[in-house]
């Protein structure tokens, strides 16, 4: 199994031209991700819109990824997720089949399932490929999550199940899961907590603001990961404006206008039921982009 992903993962947009992925954009964003420090691009998760992207896009997507990292450090950790387990399991193979260095998979939304159901759904899933494998809960969008007990169950009982991007936002949860198992690799996935996360023992951060600002989120996680928790902690309170505003509408909504803003896109597009921000809330984010360099904009 390949090394294990730490540090600062970014779940990447995805551009769109004339309803179209914008693969030249794609390319250029991935790029400068690698250029300001980020360990791991994602793509194809919940910012990628991963839910109205066909399975071409979808692999497309991965392609890119791995295209543009090959011979890099940063890794690439793609989405493979569905509420549908044959589907999730088909995307995972095929992000295998795309080069990607790990997977993580949002938990299945609308259905509901038990905890036995979970269980049953991702030991399906991480059994199908052979590489690192991430669970991803996120109850606020998708309706059910992962308790600890599960997670640990899937943990001792999955050999390449070995990490989880945490966004329940307790970090009552996040101590939780660290006493149960430390052996796992924790990774926060609520931007606006990840300095207490990486201080009580997260392994790592998966970031929307990264997007937008990779450098700075790379030297928050990587002063936390060395113990410099003064710095860290400074750079996340610092950024609690940005992450604040990044979620005043459903995500990515916010990060895409604000990428678009700084002129790291071209276009700005979302895929449908998604729309653009209202007035008052794109005023919103270009003000308080004001108060950040934003490098390569």
């Amino acid at each position: 199994m390949s090394s294990y992903i730490t540090g600062t993962t970014t779940a990447l947009i995805t551009p769109f031209k004339n309803g179209k992925i914008d693969e030249a954009t794609f390319a250029k964003l991935i790029q400068r991700q690698i250029d300001n420090g980020i360990d791991a691009v994602c793509p194809v998760g919940t910012t990628g819109e991963s839910a109205t992207l066909s399975y071409d896009e979808d692999r497309r997507c991965i392609e890119i990824a791995v295209e543009v990292c090959k011979g890099t450090k940063t890794k690439v950790l793609a989405g493979a997720g569905s509420n549908a387990t044959h589907e999730a399991v088909n995307m995972a193979k095929q992000a295998q089949e795309a080069g990607a260095d790990a997977v993580f998979s949002v938990s299945p939304y609308y259905n509901k399932p038990s905890q036995e159901g979970l269980y049953q759904h991702y030991k399906a899933i991480a059994s199908s490929i052979e590489l690192p494998f991430f669970l991803y809960n996120v109850p606020g969008r998708t309706g059910v999550d992962i308790e600890a007990d599960t997670v640990k169950r899937l943990f001792d009982d999955v050999a390449n199940i070995i990490g989880i991007k945490e966004a329940t936002g307790s970090l009552h949860r996040s101590v939780e899961l660290m006493a149960k198992i430390p052996e796992l690799y924790l990774f926060s996935g609520d931007d606006a907590i990840d300095y207490p996360i990486l201080a009580s023992g997260g392994r790592g951060v998966t970031s929307v603001t990264s997007n937008l600002l990779p450098d700075i989120k790379s030297k928050l996680v990587q002063s936390a990961l060395n113990g410099d928790y003064a710095t860290a902690r400074a750079i996340n309170e610092d950024l609690i404006d940005i992450n604040k505003v990044l979620f005043c509408e459903s995500n990515p909504i916010p990060i895409k206008a604000a990428m678009y803003i700084a002129g790291l896109t071209e276009t700005l597009e979302y895929r449908l039921p998604l729309v653009p921000p209202s007035t008052e809330n794109m005023k919103k984010i270009e003000n308080v982009m004001k108060k950040y360099k934003i490098v390569g904009a």
